[in-house]
């Protein structure tokens, strides 16, 4: 499993989507405010991370592949840290669309003793602009032959849409490009033909708007198959939960189940998820053992507090166990 990992080493990765900053104010709190019912935080530490389809590109980095970001951000301040981080990352931001009319998503979580009290988020989720829009096209279409496989990372705040996906799609198969999709509600049926399409059990549900009961077997290779009928995607992979993941070509269906972990925070998993398995389409890596690297790799991230890439040393480590 060590040889397949650093299959990883050389790959490059163009991932297209909603990239966002994530913000985190620290703090303890000891008192309420004497002008409303609300606690008072004494600031202790800020921090600043990339989040959404960048914090794809951080699980990615941390594969040792190269990720290529392409998405649209605003000419704002928070547009500045957002690529000042990916300076800082040492990635690139050649296919990065900066935007006089859009905000630059900025979630800002506020923490006192491990316990989020508040969010504040600073956003547009509207459609990019037209303008905009042949901006994405055209980053994304000058870096295709330079990459090994394509993420569509969606976030539903409007970089992915009923305009440029059939587009982006059409330009990355006639490249040869292997694409894996992270999808949300609002484009979910949209992503044709791609190669693997990763949902999970929330996102099947409210894409098809199903009310079957997914934690049947049968009722959920049911539904995707119905989902591979209206697609035509090669292979379709579901995160479980705590039930793990399952993964398809559409003949075969293998479960995955996941591995006793003490969970400490779920945020990000799916990033992770996507990562791995997008990795394992570039190095033509075979279904079950995709499913299961990728599988091993959303978990260990779950030990972890906050939104973190996978630790690549333990992935190493466990992975040997799998075979």
């Amino acid at each position: 499993m060590h040889a397949l990992l650093d299959q990883f080493k050389n790959k490059k990765v163009l991932i297209v989507g909603d990239v966002m900053v994530d913000a985190y104010i620290i703090g303890k709190v000891d008192r309420v405010s004497p002008e409303a019912p609300v606690p008072v935080v004494n600031i202790e530490q800020r921090d600043m991370r990339l989040g959404g389809a960048a914090n794809v590109a951080v699980n990615i980095q941390a594969l040792q592949a190269t990720p290529i970001l392409c998405s649209v951000i605003g000419q704002d301040q928070e547009g500045e840290e957002l690529m000042q981080l990916l300076a800082k990352q040492g990635m690139t931001s050649s296919a990065i669309v900066r935007s006089t009319t859009r905000k630059t998503t900025t979630k800002t979580r506020v923490i006192s003793n491990k316990h989020q009290l508040l969010r504040l988020d600073h956003e547009q989720t509207h459609d990019v602009l037209e303008q905009e829009n042949l901006a994405l096209i055209e980053a994304f279409s000058l870096h295709i032959n330079d990459c090994d496989v394509v993420i569509l990372e969606d976030y539903n705040k409007g970089v992915l849409t009923q305009n440029n996906i059939p587009v982006l799609i059409d330009i990355a198969l006639k490249a040869n490009k292997p694409i894996a999709v992270d999808p949300k509600k609002n484009n979910f049926l949209l992503y044709q033909n791609v190669t693997l399409f990763k949902p999970n059990l929330k996102e099947l549900k409210e894409g098809l708007n199903s009310d079957l009961n997914l934690k049947d077997k049968a009722n959920l290779q049911t539904l995707v198959m119905a989902l591979h009928q209206t697609l035509g995607n090669k292979m379709t992979m579901v995160t479980l939960s705590e039930d793990g993941l399952m993964v398809t070509d559409h003949s075969h269906f293998e479960f995955i189940p996941a591995h006793i972990r003490n969970i400490a925070d779920v945020s990000g998993a799916g990033d992770t998820v996507i990562s791995v398995a997008a990795l394992c389409l570039a190095c033509d890596i075979n279904m079950k053992t995709m499913a299961e690297l990728s599988n091993l790799a959303g978990g260990l991230v779950c030990e972890e507090s906050g939104v973190v890439p996978v630790n690549l040393s333990k992935l190493a480590n466990e992975s040997q166990y799998l075979l």
